[in-house]
């Protein structure tokens, strides 16, 4: 079995892989902020991803390295440049200088269309240099991720349980559920040579509309939902208030509006992982349920 050198293991897909990877026995070193509680075949190292020092320490003994750790939502340019590509710069450096080869990326599918938003360029420069780091890399570049655990999704369940559903017009969507994502990240992390840049999703053709979607969590929650179609200027103001009524912990930004408008963030098929490496193996109509589920049961929803 392997060591794994985990950033991002105390968020929602770290959390998830985490405990995929204890299962198939695997050791996890992983980064975290805080003091977590100890738990067998985990090695917590304390840190960030500016500390070097931390970042040898996780490093070391590791057999691959999975980066998790990123930026999903930042004031400016500069927070997302210092989360997705700084942070990404110094994973690699320790890991060179650690002698661990393997190093596995957690993009997104937004860096296909870097001139879209802050976060997509981030996450595409940060995709340019895993690329030319030398090592034996992959890149996984999710669409949207869903699943128990997830926060980012709760509003819209908030929202379809009231029987609405508020989206961008047209466009459509690729879909992962978060235990699916974690099962390729291992298989890539325990398997040599790559060097690609990987889309994986569910295994719906061509996607979801974003009307589609609304459904699918109407379904879940047993509700039948009405699905509103807002223009980007509708959007782009609701994100403009949404900062000034909670600040940093606006869920809507100026930033995600721009790339949720794009209409097409469906998967590039041709870049799926090959069957013999990994299949998806949730439905979303059993994944849906199973997020509706978890968020009842904390009383979330």
């Amino acid at each position: 079995m392997s060591t794994i050198a985990l950033t991002g293991g105390t968020g929602f897909v770290g959390t998830r892989l985490i405990a995929l990877a204890l299962e198939a026995g695997h050791h996890v070193r992983a980064l975290t902020r805080r003091q977590q509680a100890e738990r067998t075949g985990i090695t917590w190292v304390q840190g960030d991803l500016n500390n070097t020092a931390a970042l040898a320490q996780l490093c070391e003994g590791a057999d691959a390295v999975i980066h998790v750790a990123g930026v999903v939502n930042a004031p400016d340019k500069a927070g997302f440049a210092a989360g997705n590509i700084d942070g990404t710069r110094n994973m690699l450096e320790a890991a060179k200088a650690k002698g661990v080869s393997r190093f596995v990326h957690v993009s997104s599918l937004a860096a296909r269309e870097p001139e879209l938003s802050a976060y997509g360029w981030s996450k595409a420069e940060g995709d340019a240099l895993v690329m030319a780091s030398g090592l034996d890399w992959a890149i996984v570049r999710p669409p949207a991720i869903y699943g128990p655990g997830d926060l980012e999704m709760l509003e819209l369940f908030k929202l379809a349980k009231k029987g609405l559903a508020v989206m961008p017009r047209g466009g459509r969507i690729s879909l992962i559920e978060v235990g699916d994502l974690g099962r390729l990240l291992l298989a890539l992390a325990t398997t040599d040579g790559c060097n690609q840049i990987l889309d994986a999703d569910d295994g719906t053709e061509s996607g979801w509309s974003h009307k589609q979607f609304a459904e699918a969590i109407g379904t879940a929650l047993g509700k039948r939902v009405a699905s509103f179609a807002l223009p980007r200027m509708l959007l782009m103001a609701g994100a403009h208030m949404d900062r000034l009524i909670r600040g940093k912990n606006a869920k809507l930004t100026p930033d995600r509006v721009a790339y949720f408008c794009h209409e097409d963030w469906v998967i590039d098929s041709t870049r799926r992982p090959p069957s013999n490496l990994w299949k998806p193996q949730v439905e979303a109509e059993a994944g849906l349920a199973a997020t509706a589920a978890w968020y009842r049961q904390q009383g979330l929803l």
